[in-house]
């Protein structure tokens, strides 16, 4: 039995090569990543991570090192789906959502790492396996950019091997966003995929008169337009305002997920893998998704998704944005002709760089 012998926890303060803004989290100057390292007592080690957006990592931390930790050690560590349900229910009435599922998340993903490491298979052949090579798309925090340095920042994505893009919506004058679009599809013409994400900028009305300015853009989605609370509102801005909806990145379940499915209020369910609860319920939404016809895309943690998203048949799109953690790893993702690729390598493939973390211990 490979049972869990140490788990360690640690916080960092990863500043941002800019400060980034977008319509609802102010300006971010740093982010915050809670790590985790499971070693069981043969001396594998699995690694996992969450994030966030620069405040409340403390909460994390102290869950996964105060709590979660001791009450895993001595388990077997194959039992992942075992550790994950005793988990969920254990800390269920004091942490249902928040920085309880955050903890999780990191956990269940250092779980599969290892799970992983010791079968010597990369994760998604583990976990079934499709295709390596994953459509992606280029996400940026960039709703403060005029359209000119908009196209300027698209043209370096280009460059970086990326063949779509997500934009932000949500400035206080609509014009505003729609000239960005006009901006985007007079440089990169009509066959572009282009997303545009609201960061649950809008009312419900504000929504869907959002989308019908948008409509002649042709997006592949309209991202978060409103808060994840108000699934009957995502159906009627899909429906009247007549753009796909994705959403999920702030959804915290698998049943968040359900509902907001079967009330019709989604086309791309995104899950992120470091908030829904880690890799177990990740895979267990994008079947949902499948059974539903839709497909599934991501939100952040890229070096993970790929993963994931390499053992889906119904996968869309990869967001790739590394949220300034891609200095921090020795293995950043490869990225070719729109495409994101998968590692070979056993676990899921990231390698930290622990010794330059260390200088950003919070």
């Amino acid at each position: 039995m490979p049972a869990i012998a140490h788990i360690q926890t640690d916080h960092y303060l990863i500043p941002l090569p800019r400060t980034l803004e977008d319509s609802m989290h102010g300006q971010m100057s740093d982010f915050e990543v809670v790590t985790v390292r499971i070693t069981d007592r043969d001396g594998a080690m699995g690694t996992g991570y969450t994030f966030t957006c620069g405040v409340n990592g403390g909460a994390i931390a102290n869950i996964l090192s105060r709590e979660m930790g001791p009450h895993v050690t001595g388990k077997d560590a194959d039992l992942i789906e075992a550790i994950w349900k005793d988990l969920w229910w254990t800390f269920h009435y004091g942490g249902r959502g928040g920085p309880t599922v955050l903890a999780l998340s990191a956990l269940d993903m250092a779980l599969w790492d290892l799970k992983a490491k010791r079968a010597g298979l990369p994760l998604w052949r583990l976990l079934g396996g499709y295709d390596p090579r994953v459509p992606c798309y280029a996400g940026g925090i960039d709703i403060d950019l005029s359209p000119e340095e908009l196209v300027a920042q698209t043209h370096a994505n280009f460059e970086k091997g990326h063949r779509a893009i997500k934009m932000k919506v949500g400035r206080d004058r609509l014009s505003e966003d729609v000239a960005k679009m006009a901006a985007m599809r007079d440089a990169f013409g009509a066959d572009m995929p282009l997303m545009a994400d609201a960061n649950m900028k809008y009312t419900v009305a504000g929504a869907i008169r959002a989308a019908r300015a948008f409509a002649d853009f042709d997006l592949t989605w309209f991202e978060e337009p409103i808060p994840p609370d108000d699934p009957a509102g995502h159906a009627r801005v899909q429906t009247e305002g007549g753009i796909p909806v994705a959403t999920g990145e702030n959804l915290r379940s698998l049943w968040d997920f359900k509902t907001v499915i079967e009330t019709g209020g989604v086309s791309f369910p995104e899950p992120d893998v470091t908030n829904c609860g880690g890799v177990t319920p990740f895979m267990k939404i994008a079947r949902l998704a499948e059974a539903h016809h839709l497909p599934v895309t991501s939100h952040g943690a890229h070096d993970i998704t790929v993963q994931l998203l390499a053992a889906c048949p119904n996968r869309s799109y990869l967001e790739a944005h590394g949220f300034g953690l891609e200095a921090y790893v020795k293995t950043p993702l490869l990225i070719e002709n729109g495409h994101a690729i998968a590692p070979e390598g056993p676990g899921h493939g990231v390698a930290f760089d622990w010794d330059r973390l260390e200088s950003r211990r919070a």
